[in-house]
């Protein structure tokens, strides 16, 4: 996608799920009308479920598109802009969670607009996100910590500092789960997790001579 206003990027992505969910309703204005008297309740029950099961999965189509284009959109035009490269790693992430919630929901919607009882799925969906949410407490906690340090700015990017485990090192990137570093005195890459950075003092020599030159 080329840079441009966020308005214009979900109108052009919207554009087409628009188009089919109009279709849709015109066929099924023409169905109620025209075939809907002269089938029998049974066919016509499948039929009303199977037009609200479509126009669903393309209102999630939909859906998907604006969050594509959000998301496409900050990447392009805010993350680049603040040199936040944390950002714009975390943003696939973020995506796939979106897109995995919201197929979800659709999911149930339509199981239950068939009359399948729902109740057992979502708390095996309940169980099953606790279970990884526990297996993965350490990966969400270094990515929740990675999170918090771009945000209070500890350390930059370019910036001189001393380690917990009393290295100094320049700052060479602040990843989502892990940042590396390498070492002033033998040029060794070091790769620390953000939550063990969050956690403990870190010395920044850059920000204490920028505070004497002004």
């Amino acid at each position: 996608m080329q840079k441009g206003t966020l308005g214009l990027k979900i109108l052009k992505s919207s554009l087409s799920p628009l188009i089919i969910v109009i279709l849709i309703l015109i066929l099924h204005f023409i169905y109620s009308f025209r075939l809907k008297p002269i089938l029998s309740e049974e066919i016509t029950k499948v039929i009303s479920k199977g037009f609200f099961a479509i126009l669903a999965l393309v209102i999630v189509f939909f859906f998907q598109r604006i969050m594509s284009s959000v998301f496409a959109w900050y990447s392009q035009n805010i993350a680049i802009k603040t040199e936040r490269r944390f950002v714009s790693e975390i943003l696939p992430l973020l995506k796939r969670i979106t897109n995995i919630i919201i197929w979800i929901i659709a999911l149930l919607v339509i199981l239950s607009n068939f009359g399948i009882n729902i109740n057992a799925l979502v708390a095996t969906l309940g169980v099953s996100s606790l279970a990884i949410a526990l297996a993965a407490q350490d990966t969400i906690a270094n990515i929740i910590s990675g999170f918090l340090i771009m945000i209070d700015r500890p350390f930059r990017i370019g910036d001189e500092i001393k380690l917990p485990s009393g290295e100094k090192v320049r700052v060479l990137d602040i990843g989502i789960r892990r940042s590396r570093f390498i070492n002033l005195e033998d040029k060794a890459v070091i790769i620390v997790p953000n939550l063990e950075l969050s956690k403990s003092k870190i010395v920044n020599f850059t920000y204490g001579k920028e505070r004497e030159e002004a």
